[in-house]
C-alpha cells in the first residue's frame, strides 16, 4: 500500500491486503486503547495518533510494500526502551515487521503507554 489516499483508518483498513488486515486491526485496537487523549487522523497516507489539542503525531502505523511499519515519533520513549526493540528491524523512527505474525504486540503496548503517560516532544 505504501501510501494511502484513504480519508479515515476505516477505509485504510480495508484497502490492506488481506493477509496483513487482521495485523492492522489489531495495531488500531492497540492504539485506540492505550492512547486516551489522543485523537487519530490519517498523516501522510497512514493512520497516527496525536494528542488533542494543537498536535503532532506521536505514533503512526502503515503497510508498506514489505513490511508493516510502527513509527514511534518521540525520542524520549525511544531512549527509554533502547534495549527492547534492539532485537527487531528498527529504523531511527520505526519498527519493521517483515511478517504480521511476527508484531511483538507486547513490545507495543508497552510503548503505546509510555507515549501516553507523559507528554513530549516528537522528533
Amino acid at each position: 500500500m505504501v501510501q494511502s489516499s484513504a480519508q479515515d483508518v476505516d477505509q485504510y483498513l480495508a484497502e490492506a491486503p488481506e493477509a496483513r488486515r487482521e495485523a492492522l486491526t489489531r495495531l488500531r485496537a492497540l492504539c485506540r486503547q492505550e492512547l486516551t487523549g489522543f485523537r487519530e487522523v490519517m498523516a501522510y497516507g497512514m493512520p497516527a495518533y496525536e494528542r488533542e489539542g494543537p498536535g503532532t503525531g506521536e505514533i503512526a502505523f502503515a503497510d508498506q510494500k514489505q513490511y508493516i511499519s510502527f513509527h514511534l515519533l518521540r525520542t524520549d520513549v525511544r531512549d527509554a526502551f533502547a534495549d527492547r526493540p534492539a532485537s527487531h528491524d528498527m529504523g531511527k523512527g520505526c519498527l519493521r515487521f517483515r511478517r504480521p505474525q511476527k508484531i511483538d504486540f507486547e513490545l507495543v503496548r508497552d510503548l503505546l503507554r509510555a507515549t501516553a503517560a507523559t507528554p513530549g516532544t516528537p522528533c
